[in-house]
């Protein structure tokens, strides 16, 4: 099924936009990363520390009322997360949000009170120090980091090590943009938003191997046309393929979005900013970095070879 049809888009007369574009959304995700090194930004239970409060209550409770009852008692940043079958619920708490000591008790007076016919008990709670956040944040960033590298590995095997190397720069592209955008509206950062990057950065590679495998295939049977007209005659053969592969993900995951409650909200949030920067990557950064590449050193070989033959 062809979604867009026969298309004729000059992608790489149109880079050095898209370019500009891709600064400013690095550069953004370069600002949130610091500020989460910095612990400035929105971070989770997971990495600026907390308390875990595990309930069991006799019948199932609505996790709306449930939130809505710790937002109404000064809790309004507190994580509710619910269990199969309805009855048992997690709070987590983040350390700050009260103050020290006493959180488990204090929950346990706001569920007293706000669900005073639906006995409950306290079956466990846990506290999560800075000191495991930070190694938890360092944990998160060499997940991303040796996936990456084996971003490179794998295409440059697959391909040639410049495919490698751009689709490497378009993937850490993906994450950081993404992250810029959860830094800028002031969402949290949990390590559910960290498995999304990772999920963001595999969906972003396989979009661009479709790509690149369509390079490579012209590129053996088009050797004389110019490098330009190769790639944007790829990227406009497999466009269809790729919008509707986006398209049908996009869905799920909206989906994801609206129906799967609170707790996968940020996650799914991320996976529909991922795929659609993702998709974008693979058109107007990972393949145009490609370009700039070859026709640099093209262009290189050639004064070289002019200043041999000048010197003989």
């Amino acid at each position: 099924m062809e979604l867009l049809g026969k298309t004729n888009i000059d992608f790489i007369g149109k880079r050095k936009v898209a370019f500009v574009f891709s600064a400013v959304l690095v550069l953004l995700g370069l600002l949130a990363a610091i500020q989460i090194y910095r612990g400035k930004a929105n971070l989770g239970i997971d990495f600026a520390g907390g308390t875990s409060v595990q309930l069991k209550f006799e019948r199932p409770v609505s996790l709306a009322d449930l939130r809505g009852e710790l937002t109404r008692n000064g809790l309004k940043d507190s994580e509710p997360q619910q269990f199969a079958g309805g009855d048992r619920v997690m709070v987590r708490v983040k350390r700050g949000e009260v103050g020290i000591g006493g959180t488990a008790e204090r929950i346990r007076g706001i569920m007293e009170k706000g669900f005073p016919n639906n006995r409950f008990i306290v079956e466990g709670s846990n506290e999560v120090g800075p000191a495991i956040g930070k190694d938890l944040q360092k944990a998160a960033l060499w997940a991303i980091l040796i996936s990456l590298i084996g971003i490179i590995i794998y295409i440059a095997w697959r391909f040639e090590f410049v495919f490698g190397v751009a689709a490497t720069v378009a993937t850490f592209h993906d994450v950081l943009a993404v992250l810029g955008v959860f830094f800028l509206l002031n969402k949290e950062i949990t390590l559910l938003v960290v498995s999304a990057l990772l999920t963001i950065g595999g969906y972003s590679l396989t979009d661009t191997v479709v790509v690149y495998d369509r390079i490579r295939e012209n590129l053996r049977g088009r050797k004389r046309e110019p490098l330009s007209d190769v790639i944007n005659a790829s990227i406009n053969q497999v466009l269809s393929r790729t919008a509707m592969t986006s398209l049908t993900t996009l869905l799920a995951v909206i989906a994801l979005f609206l129906l799967g409650g609170e707790v996968l909200r940020d996650f799914s949030l991320a996976l529909i900013l991922g795929i659609l920067v993702g998709t974008y990557s693979s058109w107007f950064v990972a393949s145009p970095i490609v370009f700039e590449w070859r026709t640099r050193g093209l262009a290189k070989a050639r004064k070289r070879l002019r200043t041999g033959r000048t010197a003989r």
